[in-house]
């Protein structure tokens, strides 16, 4: 659900704080736990280190993020893969389709070398 409008956007204030007076070219990444505050128009060109919950990812805030969260931009799960028989197929298949590719690369080298 969308914040009230009457209340406005929630912007975390030692954000605000830590970049007042500053350019964004000058300055290193700044470290942040606030994943729950949103992107304001001052913040564009500023890179923020985000904390996951196990380490901080480097955002670069531009135009098209304001109005979004920080933790929009640092996922703090990890996409592994579906499993199941099709998925190790499809993985089974990849592999000989490599070791192929690279059996067939290897052999021009190989009669060139003779030559």
């Amino acid at each position: 659900m969308a914040r009230s409008l009457k209340k406005g956007p929630y912007v975390y204030f030692k954000l605000l704080k830590k970049i007042d007076g500053k350019k964004p070219s000058a300055t290193a990444p700044i470290k942040t736990w606030a994943r729950s505050s949103e992107i304001s128009p001052e913040m564009v060109g500023f890179t923020f280190a985000v904390h996951n919950g196990k380490d901080f990812i480097d955002v670069l805030v531009t135009e098209e993020m304001v109005g979004h969260r920080l933790g929009e931009f640092s996922p703090s799960t990890k996409f592994t893969r579906h499993g199941g028989k099709m998925q190790k197929e499809l993985e089974q298949k990849k592999k000989e389709a490599e070791i192929a590719a690279a059996q067939a690369a290897k052999a021009p080298a190989a009669d060139a070398k003779k030559k």
